[in-house]
């Protein structure tokens, strides 16, 4: 039996490509036992992944990955085990999703006075019913020709510095582990090799893992974010950060995760629930 394990993908439930259903199928065919559906800001997918991964047997952990800044340094806090039926939850969550959506329209006007416009049935079309993102809007560029790629349209309209970028309002990491820990679930910091000097603020503010194994991470980086993760008393997670983009370096479960993090994961979460 596989023990292959992603705990970081994307759907179209936020600006992921492929559907919650679609990605589980994928992690299924590429032999994975165990995914996590990690959508930015949102757990609409999950319900969807839930039932298509109960179909083919394949686990799937609720998640979600919530974008927080502080002092105008970025960190995204994933949560694993959250309760994605909980009302609170998702109130607070379609909050920042309202927030993305004023942010999208405000870089529409930015691009449109570049005479770079797009239309806004484009955009909403492309997410669907998932919450907008900058990729939204970097594909949209490139399908009406006015870039050649995702990367072009980042890198001269839609990253921090250049002429269309607008900044979100975004909680804090100590409220975003707040959100996480209030629903049941685990909070973890993704990505966060750049980050690492946050690291005893966000332990003291109730941060249990840390994503060590991440897509563009070598050797050395791994074992660095693990003896920190021991050092702190976090478990370890790991994950491709999937969003099925035309070019991506990744697929699901093309990073070994150690199999040992789903246990540990399972039995912090149970330890939270018995306190």
């Amino acid at each position: 039996m596989t023990s292959r394990v992603d705990l970081h993908a994307h759907t179209t439930a936020s600006d992921g490509t492929r559907t919650p259903g679609e990605v589980v199928e994928l992690a299924h065919r590429r032999g994975l036992s165990v995914l996590a559906i990690t959508d930015h800001d949102t757990v609409s997918g999950v319900p969807e992944a839930l039932d298509r991964a109960a179909q083919i047997g394949l686990r799937v952990i609720p998640g979600v990955e919530i974008s927080a800044e502080q002092d105008g340094v970025q960190a995204h806090i994933l949560g694993y085990l959250v309760d994605h039926r909980s009302v609170r939850l998702n109130e607070q969550l379609e909050r920042f999703g309202e927030a993305r959506l004023l942010r999208a329209r405000q870089m529409l006007r930015r691009l449109e006075s570049l005479d770079v416009p797009l239309h806004w049935d484009v955009i909403a079309g492309a997410a669907e019913e998932g919450v907008v993102g900058r990729p939204h809007i970097a594909q949209a560029l490139v399908e009406a020709g006015h870039v050649a790629s995702m990367e072009e349209a980042f890198g001269r309209y839609l990253s921090p510095g250049q002429p269309a970028y607008v900044p979100r309002p975004k909680t804090t990491p100590r409220e975003a582990i707040s959100i996480i820990r209030d629903a049941g679930g685990v909070p973890v910091l993704a990505h966060p090799w750049c980050i690492v000097f946050m690291l005893e603020d966000l332990v003291a503010d109730g941060l249990l893992g840390l994503e060590t194994h991440y897509r563009s991470y070598d050797s050395c980086q791994v074992n660095r974010l693990s003896q920190l993760a021991l050092e702190h008393g976090l478990i370890r997670t790991g994950g491709t950060d999937f969003h099925g983009f035309e070019g991506e370096t990744h697929s699901l479960g093309d990073i070994d995760v150690p199999p040992g993090c789903i246990a540990d994961l399972d039995a912090l979460h149970t330890s939270l629930l018995d306190a």
